[in-house]
C-alpha cells in the first residue's frame, strides 16, 4: 500500500513541497496520518502542526494552497515528496516564494527567493 510508514517514523513524517513546473523546493513540514489521507483525498497539501498540535490545510488563511500533482516516498517509506502547484506564488508564511529565502553565498547571506505579498496584509 502507498502510504508513508508512520509507526516507524514516530508518527510524523517530514513533507518536502516542491514546485512542479521549476523544481525549486518551497517548504519542509510534517504529515501525520491525517495530514496524508487528507492531502490524497482532497489533491491539496495538509501537514501536522507541531506548535498547534492539530490539522493544517496549507493556504486555508492566505489561499496560498498547494495543488498536488504528484507525491512521492522515500525508499524507508519515511519522508514524503509533494510536487505542487504553488497558488498566488508564496508557500512561506513571511511572504517569500520559499521558506528557503535566505542562503549563504560566498560568505555572504542572501535572499535568493522573491517577496510575493506582504504578511500584514494577508494575515489580519
Amino acid at each position: 500500500m502507498f502510504r508513508p510508514d508512520f509507526a516507524k517514523a514516530g508518527g510524523l513524517v517530514p513533507a518536502i513541497a516542491q514546485d512542479a513546473a521549476s523544481g525549486e523546493v518551497l517548504m519542509l513540514a510534517y504529515m501525520n496520518e491525517e495530514a496524508f489521507d487528507a492531502t490524497i483525498a482532497s489533491g491539496e497539501v495538509h501537514y501536522w502542526s507541531r506548535s498547534r498540535k492539530s490539522l493544517w490545510h496549507k493556504g486555508a488563511t492566505s489561499g496560498h494552497v498547494q495543488k498536488v500533482v504528484s507525491v512521492r516516498l522515500d525508499c524507508d517509506a519515511d519522508a514524503v515528496l509533494v510536487l505542487v502547484e504553488q497558488a498566488g506564488g508564496a508557500a512561506c508564511h513571511t511572504g517569500h516564494c520559499s521558506c528557503f529565502f535566505r542562503e549563504m553565498k560566498s560568505g555572504e547571506e542572501n535572499v535568493c527567493s522573491p517577496m510575493v505579498f506582504d504578511p500584514k496584509e494577508v494575515y489580519k
